[in-house]
């Protein structure tokens, strides 16, 4: 790779220009198959919804898993991204990049495995009549295992917003908005979770994932653009 003084090489410029541009696309595909095929339990349900123990849900397979399939891409891609991230981090400034990457590390297999196994175990079970401890799992328990899953997971994608902005920290341009953009999510997920938790206490439901995965993926499709942009100018200046 030919090396450009004091900063990341064209090739890993390159590279992070299409992933950035990948992780932009990919979560607002996921979100928009999330906005269709949401489930009708829960907080946000306008009515006729599926009450427990969620078991005629096999009616709506495979409609409202399908978004999962793009979600399942765009955390491999998040993983990528913060490697990717770590590698042109100055020196100085790579031990919060490294701690960012652990957040998302630990963000991802959380993720992946949760979205995996419930578009695997669960529809095939329901199939074979397999019912048992089923409504502890399922999408459409707004208390159940898969909402704790997903609310865990992207707390911790949203702890790495609040270090990888160091990436950009000698970064004017597009850099200062790419801070911008990771701590204000950041705060707002916090506050968010603040207000909802002394609100509602553990009857919270499905208000705060539904709030966190919001604000996660609309930080991603951002800052997504705004990373390859800034890659470009980098290019550009060369």
């Amino acid at each position: 790779m030919e090396p450009i003084p004091n900063g990341p090489t064209k090739t890993l410029l390159r590279f992070g220009l299409w992933v950035s541009l990948a992780l932009s696309i990919i979560t607002f595909v996921t979100f928009g198959m999330a906005l269709v095929a949401a489930p009708n339990p829960g907080t946000f349900c306008p009515g006729d919804c599926f009450e427990y123990p969620y078991l005629n849900i096999i009616s709506e397979y495979p409609v409202d898993f399908t978004w999962m399939y793009p979600a399942l891409a765009l955390e491999v891609l998040f993983l990528i991204w913060a490697v990717w991230m770590h590698r042109i981090t100055a020196k100085e400034m790579q031990l919060f990049s490294h701690i960012a990457l652990i957040f998302a590390i630990i963000s991802g297999i959380i993720l992946v495995s949760t979205y995996f196994i419930q578009i695997t175990v669960i529809p095939a079970s329901l199939i074979n009549n397999e019912t048992e401890g089923i409504p502890l799992f399922v999408q459409y328990n707004p208390h159940g295992m898969f909402i704790a899953f997903e609310e865990l997971g992207y707390l911790f994608m949203s702890f790495s917003f609040w270090f990888i902005p160091f990436t950009f920290n000698r970064s004017g341009g597009y850099g200062i908005y790419i801070r911008w953009v990771f701590r204000i999510a950041f705060l707002m997920v916090l506050v968010s979770f603040i207000i909802i938790a002394i609100q509602y206490g553990v009857m919270r439901e499905d208000r705060f994932e539904v709030t966190i995965i919001t604000i996660n993926w609309l930080t991603l499709i951002i800052n997504g653009i705004l990373i390859s942009l800034w890659c470009q100018g980098k290019l550009n200046s060369l």
